[in-house]
């Protein structure tokens, strides 16, 4: 089944809890605008990953690091490779109305995927099986196909430049703990905690 723009309940970027008050004040920059305004960010992202999104460029002609991204999914690969980091991530919650920002763009899978394809926003969304992108587990007996199925379940959506901090509408955390230390550092921000979202 095609996934829709009614299956959106909300989206979803992945942050150490200490970039939180940063995000709030400036918004969910691209990591080249994070770049220019010299904004100082703890990063989770792969080395790998990011330079192989470095040298990407977008339809469109822009490279794929002058987007800020967003998963349909955030429990998916990225936040497993991290469950060790897990008290001092959140996932924060991105209004869905995203996707009817001028300019913005659907991955099929991960952005950084060599096949990926790009549609805009929020016809894209076609693109994406949703029992796929929202499946419970990527494993899979062939190799192949579960290395697909770890594509498809970090397809993202790409807004130019950034994310205004309007659109963030809470967080997500894995327990007590990442929870306190959130509420701490941003006490009007809704924070909830949500263990099956971090494998639990």
């Amino acid at each position: 089944m095609r996934l829709a723009l009614s299956d959106i309940e909300e989206l979803y970027f992945i942050a150490p809890i200490i970039n939180v008050p940063s995000i709030l004040k400036h918004g969910l920059l691209s990591h080249n605008m994070t770049r220019q305004l010299k904004i100082r960010h703890v990063s989770v992202a792969s080395q790998d990953v990011q330079a192989r999104r470095s040298n990407k460029t977008i339809p469109g002609g822009r490279k794929l690091h002058d987007y800020a991204n967003i998963y349909l999914n955030a429990r998916n690969p990225m936040l497993y490779v991290l469950l060790n980091q897990q008290k001092e991530l959140c996932v924060l919650r991105i209004d869905k109305r995203v996707l009817q920002l001028r300019n913005a763009i659907v991955s099929d899978r991960n952005a950084a995927r060599d096949w990926a394809k790009f549609e805009p926003a929020p016809d894209g969304l076609e693109m994406i099986d949703k029992e796929e992108v929202f499946a419970v587990s990527w494993n899979h007996a062939d190799p192949f196909e579960k290395d697909r199925l770890k594509g498809v379940m970090c397809a993202e959506v790409l807004v130019p430049d950034k994310v205004e901090s309007k659109y963030i509408i809470g967080a997500y955390v894995s327990s007590q703990e990442a929870y306190d230390t959130l509420k701490n550092l941003c006490p009007d921000l809704d924070v909830r905690i949500n263990r099956t979202l971090f494998f639990q």
